[in-house]
């Protein structure tokens, strides 16, 4: 029975081991994950979504200009 418990314990030992390990990579895994997130990604979105704003900008003007024009010749 001793044999056993100590069996166990050790499994026990080896099991929580493995799982702080794991838990010390995935919080290292994380902030690298978020630290890439916003030293590139953040900043690349924000200037391509501030490039489609400025083009869709630029149509939708152009297209308010065809309007008018089509509105006036009639």
């Amino acid at each position: 029975m001793v044999n056993f418990e100590r069996k166990v314990e050790e499994t026990s030992e080896r099991v929580n081991r493995g799982v702080a390990e794991l838990t010390e990579r995935l919080e290292k895994e994380t902030a690298e994950l978020i630290q890439y997130l916003n030293n590139e990604v953040v900043p690349a979105a924000r200037v391509h979504s501030s490039k489609a704003l400025r083009t869709a900008s630029e149509k939708l003007a152009a297209f308010a200009n065809y309007l008018d024009e089509t509105k006036s010749s009639r």
